[in-house]
């Protein structure tokens, strides 16, 4: 019976159960392989099944500014110091006669979109938001500057002022601030347009920046300097709740060089131990060994 019993016992068939292999990922190809394992590198990354994103090659672009100035405004040479009565003060100002028809044309689309505007007005418009942007800009106020000026000329004026202080005052104009030039470009479509004008300003400020350790890198506080300035003011005369910003500055080829930047830096101190002093010790500080520079 139990030889019987024993015959009778079979074994239970083993369940196969479907398990999930191990996902293989794609291993890039060493640094010195052939030029021919590169050309199916593509194919093998898609069967391995990653997906390849495919890249733009396309450019951001704002349309709330123009990406410069169009037909910068050229400042006649000598201007400020030359009288209107002299030779080279006459030819200067019968070529601005002759340039300012394309001014004009300007001026009629430029009204064309907002009826206030007036040159004579718009100059202490202009002014007065010049002031305002770097008054804001020494008080590093963000939100107040990008009002003011447009996105093309943020990153100028604060680009590498971050551990650094700076003051600034606007004093007095020495003339009256006028128009001199104004243009009207569009962008993109003939019915996008954009009002530039070109400001010049006469006056007297001061300028005195410093680094972070306090130490004057730059102008004075106490000496007033005569500034000339040609100013380019932009708005998007499409957008109804545009308004007028600072754009860009004209520098012209003839203007005197700026004035060098004072850079400073730190001679290393003796060693001190936790037990001394520094008045203890003799302290001599190493002279800069000559050095011949060549151009």
């Amino acid at each position: 019976m139990n030889a019987e019993a024993s015959l009778d016992l079979r074994h239970p068939v083993p369940l196969s159960i479907p398990v999930r292999t191990k996902k293989r990922y794609f291993i890039p190809p060493a640094v010195g392989m052939k030029s021919k394992m590169e050309e199916n590198i593509e194919a093998k990354i898609r069967a391995a099944g990653v997906v390849v994103k495919q890249e733009y090659m396309e450019r951001p672009i704002n349309i709330s500014c123009t990406a410069g100035v169009y037909d910068a405004y050229i400042p006649p040479e000598g201007d400020a110091r030359l009288s209107t009565l002299s030779k080279e003060g006459l030819k200067q100002r019968t070529e601005q006669i002759r340039q300012s028809a394309a001014s004009q044309l300007a001026i009629r689309k430029i009204k064309g979109h907002d009826s206030l505007f007036k040159t004579k007005e718009f100059a202490e418009q202009a002014q007065e938001i010049f002031i305002e942007a770097h008054n804001a800009l020494t008080q590093f106020n963000k939100a107040k500057l990008h009002s003011l000026v447009t996105e093309r000329c943020y990153p100028e004026m604060t680009r590498g002022n971050r551990y650094k202080t700076i003051h600034w005052r606007f004093i007095e104009s020495l003339e009256p601030p006028k128009v001199v030039q104004a243009r009207c470009p569009d962008m993109v479509s003939k019915d996008n347009l954009y009002g530039q004008v070109t400001v010049r300003m006469h006056s007297k400020q001061t300028l005195a920046i410093y680094d972070r350790f306090g130490r004057l890198m730059l102008g004075c506080e106490e000496h007033p300097k005569d500034v000339l300035e040609y100013l380019v003011f932009e708005r998007h005369l499409v957008n109804p709740y545009g308004c007028w910003r600072l754009h860009g500055k004209i520098v012209p080829s003839w203007a005197p060089a700026k004035d060098p930047v004072i850079k400073t830096v730190m001679i290393p101190g003796p060693k001190l131990r936790p037990e001394d002093e520094l008045d203890a010790v003799n302290l001599q500080v190493p002279k800069p060994a000559a050095v011949q520079w060549y151009k």
